[in-house]
């Protein structure tokens, strides 16, 4: 037994002894690099063209010892590969050697589109990263073209194929050429909103950008399917759910389906609209010492018993914040706590004053502005680097970037600074276009057909400045402007305004005189508040009235001795019967030249002074807080103005007016409106004022009148009945605007319904004209004075219009894609004796 286990275990000992060496071998075979490791020298490159050779080299990192294990060359091929210089690398040893073998990319020689129509080659070049010269890469060319086809889809066509090809050209270039098939747009044809009880469909779709699909669709975008619209809207929705009351409003969802039978998005948003509170009780805690948070109770835009609103309640937080910082409190942070009573359906609000960290702001970074100067930028922050950094300024200056509307896009982020307390503040924009160029167009009852043609630049030179130039010409009016504003004079929030305008209105069937007038003003304008602004102004212009000859063609030598036999042929004028009177009535003894008619006798006064020169100062206050400027339903818009005429030149005079215009939400998507106007003319010293000079009121005070169709007239039967102009006017209008249920809410037509009263009275104008025998003096029209040649025209016959107008009427208003058209028809109820009607109304016009 023991012999055996002696030569078994001799065996194993041979076996060992002789299997050793083919194992070491065997392993030298299959781990290479374990037993051969290059250095970088020992690389050898073949294949390349174009990429120098130790440009590849570069890519093998040496390990420790300066050799090359498997992990190295690994980690080189890889890197090798991911520089999309080469379509294949192979990696061989022989020799002691590493044998890189590569096959370079082709290059680039010329990138094409064909099939795009509705995108320029420009627009798409920018957007992808295949670049003529450079190398071809297939991945990068199928990420190119996945980039086309997401540029078109964010236009609305969603059906767009890109299709890119490759051809191959001599000396290793090819060219690349990207086949769009773009399809038609992909609109949005339903708007629908679950859940929504406290306000209607009809009035949640003015609240959103996107718009359903029509037929007028064609003229804007807003109906082109967008997922980042989309959802913006449903951030709409819930503001203004917040802005109402509704403290616990969610937009759960918003849906979006495509549907292949209409080829159009079905768009859903899902609300849980909670109930609506009020204000019960408004307090304040600081837990600063020295700060009593009652000082800023009046800075507070949240009244008690008013409806709870999101809005107002930021607006006070940033200027609660903002003062507490003006008195030394930088780093004060307002927090606002709400307690809502369930039951009661209201809520407590308390503002929490603390202190907060000491920030500072170390760098304002701007990103994106490739026209606007910086400045033109940084000049919208109340902060600047080194300030304290509060979060209310700073949201301040957001908004009043995305106002200035040079931008598509503002956003300011912060990012930490070189320590804990600072902080680096990043604004990244993104530049649109700033120009207008537009034809205008439009007609209406008092100035005929109209057109404009205008050019404007919001920031010229891209400094923030505002330039434009316009020309128009009508049937009765024309004229030009040109108008200019640095919005910040000498770096303060001041606006400067000049202003240098000539404009001529020529007499048409409402007056029978024309006038031309060439001015110039500047004026200076201040924003009191976000919702309060004053402007000062001055204004000098130079103005003149002409006359056709017809109506003044009668000079005092043609006046008649008393005797004279009547002509029978004399007929009487169109403006004499105008007035109601009989013909029988018609003094037939008048000269030939009364006739025709002729102008009244503050018209023919006018006419003899010349041009007239009115040097004025003036202020305008104005305060708006309207939901919506172009198609407002809810807040108040008051506009007082008063100009001082007497600063030199040849009149004097103060004018003051008031126009202030209430829109409330009423019931069923109906708006009520209430407003209310008043001025007053009053002369300084013992200067008659100029009948140019006095208000002329018409539609624009009581519809259902013509232009300049009520207050004090002339009613000398030989005159031509020309409205003489009131001192003091008042009116007021109450009206109803509400949509056509019936219709698709892009349509954009609503109608109204309105009641209007007012009045026009008071002529302070010339009523007498000394006169001496001359040839081209105007005489006296017959009635006003015993016809001899030489004396005073006195007793101009003139009713004073001393009469409550009222009318009552209906509207139709269209926000059409061409401009706002209006038309209106009133019945007056009450007029004066010698008022002239126009029942009917239209006006509006387009830019294109």
């Amino acid at each position: 037994m023991n012999v055996g286990m002696r030569v078994r275990g001799g065996l194993l000992a041979t076996l060992i002894m002789f299997a050793m060496p083919v194992a070491v071998a065997l392993a030298a075979m299959l781990v290479p690099s374990a037993a051969v490791a290059q250095t970088a020298s020992s690389i050898v490159v073949e294949g390349n063209r174009r990429v120098d050779v130790e440009t590849v080299r570069s890519y093998f990192k040496p390990g420790p010892g300066g050799r090359l294990g498997q992990a190295q060359i690994d980690d080189g091929l890889k890197a090798l590969i991911e520089t999309g210089l080469f379509q294949d690398v192979r990696i061989n040893q022989a020799g002691g050697r590493l044998l890189v073998t590569v096959v370079e990319n082709p290059v680039i020689g010329r990138i094409a589109f064909e099939g795009n129509k509705k995108i320029k080659d420009e627009q798409i070049s920018t957007e992808i990263q295949s670049k003529p010269r450079g190398t071809l890469s297939r991945p990068m060319v199928q990420s190119d073209a996945l980039r086309i086809a997401e540029i078109y889809r964010r236009s609305g066509r969603y059906d767009v194929r890109v299709v890119p090809e490759i051809i191959e050209q001599p000396n290793n270039r090819v060219d690349l050429i990207f086949t769009v098939t773009e399809g038609s747009k992909t609109g949005v044809k339903s708007i629908e909103f679950v859940g929504n009880v406290a306000y209607s469909s009809y009035r949640l779709k003015d609240v959103i950008k996107t718009r359903e699909s029509n037929l007028l669709s064609f003229l804007g975008g807003a109906d082109v399917y967008d997922p980042d619209r989309v959802e913006a809207d449903r951030d709409l929705i819930r503001r203004y759910y917040l802005k109402n009351g509704y403290a616990d409003v969610q937009v759960v969802a918003a849906l979006t389906e495509y549907d292949p039978e209409k080829k159009g998005f079905l768009v859903t948003f899902k609300i849980e609209e909670g109930q609506q509170y009020r204000v019960a009780q408004v307090n304040f805690a600081s837990s600063i010492t020295t700060l009593d948070g009652n000082v800023l109770r009046s800075f507070s835009r949240v009244r008690v018993g008013s409806l709870y609103n999101a809005e107002a309640l930021e607006k006070s937080i940033e200027e609660m914040q903002i003062e507490a910082s003006r008195r030394g409190y930088a780093f004060a942070i307002v927090r606002p706590r709400g307690d809502r009573n369930f039951e009661a359906h209201t809520v407590s609000i308390t503002f929490a004053i603390d202190e907060g960290p000491r920030t500072y702001i170390e760098r304002i970074n701007v990103r994106g502005n490739t026209r606007t100067r910086d400045y033109v930028i940084r000049r919208e922050f109340d902060l600047s680097e080194g300030d304290a950094y509060n979060r209310a300024l700073v949201d301040r200056a957001e908004r009043r970037l995305k106002n200035l509307d040079f931008f598509k896009s503002v956003k300011i982020t912060s990012e930490p600074g070189s320590s804990s307390d600072r902080v680096i503040l990043v604004v990244d924009l993104e530049e649109k276009s700033t120009g207008d160029f537009s034809v205008s167009g439009g007609y209406s009852t008092t100035d005929g057909a109209l057109a404009e043609v205008s050019i404007s630049e919001r920031n010229f030179l891209g400094r923030g400045l505002y330039a434009k130039a316009s020309v128009t010409y009508g049937q009765y009016a024309r004229g030009y402007s040109l108008s200019f504003v640095e919005p910040y004079l000498l770096d303060y929030r001041v606006a400067l305004g000049l202003d240098l305008f000539q404009r001529e209105q020529l007499a048409n069937s409402y007056i029978s005189y024309g006038t031309s007038t060439i001015g110039f003003s500047p004026r200076l304008g201040f924003s009191l508040r976000e919702d309060l602004s004053l402007q000062v102004r001055y204004s000098i212009y130079q103005q003149k009235i002409s006359l056709p000859d017809y109506l003044r063609n009668c000079n005092n030598n043609q006046f008649l001795a008393d005797g004279v036999t009547p002509n029978p042929s004399y007929n009487p004028s169109p403006a004499f019967m105008a007035n109601g009177n009989p013909a029988s009535a018609f003094n037939t003894s008048a000269l030939g030249c009364y006739v025709d008619g002729e102008a009244s006798l503050p018209v023919r006064k006018e006419l003899q002074n010349g041009q007239t020169l009115t040097s004025s100062i003036g202020y305008s206050l104005n305060y708006n807080t309207l939901d919506n400027n172009k198609n407002p339903t809810d807040g108040l818009l008051v506009d007082f103005k008063q100009d001082f005429a007497g600063v030199g030149g040849d009149v004097s005079y103060l004018k003051s007016a008031i126009d202030a215009k209430y829109y409330t939400p009423l019931v069923s998507d109906i708006v009520g409106l209430i407003h209310v106007q008043a001025g007053m003319l009053n002369k300084i010293g013992n200067t008659d004022l100029r009948m140019l000079d006095h208000f002329q009121m018409g539609s624009n005070l009581v519809r259902g009148f013509a232009p300049n169709g009520i207050g004090p007239r002339d009613i000398n039967p030989y005159g031509t009945s020309d409205s003489l102009g009131g001192s003091k006017y008042w009116g007021i209008s109450a009206e109803l605007q509400m949509p056509f249920w019936f219709l698709p809410k892009e349509v954009g037509l609503k109608g109204s319904v309105y009641a209007d009263a007012g009045g026009l009275y008071d002529y302070k104008g010339p009523t007498s004209w000394a006169f001496t025998n001359e040839v081209n003096a105007p005489g006296c029209i017959p009635g006003t004075t015993n016809p001899v040649t030489t004396g005073t025209c006195t007793g101009l016959v003139y009713d004073n219009g001393n009469v409550v107008r009222s009318s009552v009427g209906v509207g139709l208003i269209w926000a059409s894609p061409f401009g706002p058209l209006r038309i209106d028809y009133a019945i007056p109820l009450t007029k004066g004796a010698y008022d002239r009607v126009q029942q009917f109304k239209f006006g509006g016009g387009t830019s294109f």
